[in-house]
């Protein structure tokens, strides 16, 4: 049976990806915040462990490598933590196979993250993919 932390101590962990991982660049703490066999279920993709999480996310720091994920609200109950999250950077490499565009962007996200003995086992993660899309100037509708 899994052991529950508190919500004050599965916010602080919830916090360490977006602030940590995604804008200051720590990738090794992977190892520590996420448990072996996370999953994180994105807009464009699912990973499956560390190795998977870790490529995906140096792919996203690579692709806009002035990366911020600012946390704007955070609830937590039980195993569970939500937060509100304001996602800004440039375009500066390939992402989701659409070459760089030069173009900066901001835009929210919302992420749910669960936490069994201290670690991440699972996140959803939400971005307005589609005003990213727009930001970057590939995701115009068409006109009617």
């Amino acid at each position: 049976m899994a052991t529950t932390t508190g919500t004050e101590e599965n916010k602080r962990i919830a916090r360490q990806v977006p602030e940590e991982i995604a804008t200051a660049g720590n990738v090794d703490l992977i190892d520590e915040v996420y448990a072996a066999d996370a999953v994180e279920h994105d807009a464009f993709a699912e990973y499956r462990g560390r190795a998977a999480i870790r490529e995906w996310l140096e792919d996203v720091r690579e692709a806009f490598p002035d990366v911020s994920a600012a946390v704007e609200d955070v609830v937590a109950e039980g195993d569970t933590v939500a937060m509100r999250v304001t996602l800004r950077g440039t375009h500066e490499g390939e992402f989701a196979g659409i070459a760089p565009t030069g173009k900066a962007f901001e835009v929210g996200n919302t992420v749910f993250t669960r936490i069994e003995d201290g670690r991440i086992v699972e996140r959803w993660v939400q971005p307005d993919a589609l005003g990213l899309l727009r930001q970057l100037g590939v995701g115009e509708l068409p006109a009617e």
